[in-house]
């Protein structure tokens, strides 16, 4: 079980069970990802070159699996900018509140699905840079 107070964002291995027949890989809310699931939702059929996302949340945390093909996770944490690639779907990234994630370099016919931890709610979202870094001093 994941340690439920995660303030780093970091790349979680989900089970895996392989069999000749397809493998298998399982998700438990508070048990592999770190919060209990509220809201899922998934991102796809992205045109070549396009960039998802451009916010953080204030209190919202993620965890983003690349259900097929693949994609880079784009953070900053307000200091640094770190970037995740996603390919495997028996990997899962989750990202604590209060980062700005973009997400980019979509492969042809990529999934991506994201768990959260709350329901939907406009006023969760920082749509802006310059005021998300000054919500971090």
């Amino acid at each position: 079980m994941i340690d439920s107070i995660i303030h780093i964002p970091q790349i979680i291995q989900l089970p895996k069970f392989l069999d000749p027949r397809g493998n298998l890989t399982f998700l438990e809310s508070n048990k592999q990802a770190p919060f209990a699931t509220e809201r899922v939702y998934w991102i796809y059929d992205v045109p070549g070159g396009e960039v998802r996302g451009g916010h953080a949340f204030k209190s919202q945390n993620e965890f983003i699996i690349a259900l097929s093909g693949s994609f880079d996770v784009v953070l900053n944490n307000g200091k640094e900018e770190m970037k995740y690639q996603l390919n495997r779907s028996y990997y899962g990234l989750y990202i604590p509140a209060m980062h700005w994630r973009s997400m980019e370099n979509f492969s042809t016919n990529s999934v991506a699905m994201i768990l959260v931890d709350s329901a939907y709610d406009i006023q969760e979202y920082i749509r802006d840079f310059n005021e998300f870094k000054s919500l971090l001093s």
